[in-house]
């Protein structure tokens, strides 16, 4: 296990389960909130049902070594590098996951 990738994956976790640090504002000089966080994503895969209904996503939030995913289906962040994978598993406190169904919405 690769430790570089097992940190950069548990402090992604560890700011969605606990939020953002303090001296992590937005463009407006606001704490940042998860829209604020999406609008910097690689990529966003939507999973839906057969009526296009949200259910979860999956969120490319590093990319090139490592590849990093937020994934709320599982609710865990996944890392991978150089054949190495690595997992956190995260609690929701930021609302991510109702962001992306906002933004899915829009559509």
């Amino acid at each position: 296990m690769d430790p570089i990738l097992q940190n950069h994956v548990n402090r992604i976790a560890q700011h969605l389960t606990e939020g953002f640090p303090e001296d992590y504002l937005n463009e407006c000089g606001e704490p940042m909130d998860a829209l604020d966080y999406l609008q910097d994503a690689l990529d966003i895969q939507y999973i839906v049902d057969g009526n296009r209904t949200y259910l979860a996503a999956r969120v490319l939030v590093a990319f090139g070594g490592p590849n990093i995913w937020i994934n709320t289906q599982t609710g865990y962040v996944e890392g991978y590098w150089g054949g190495e994978a690595v997992e956190a598993p995260f609690i929701d406190n930021i609302g991510i996951d109702e962001a992306l169904e906002e933004l899915w919405n829009c559509y």
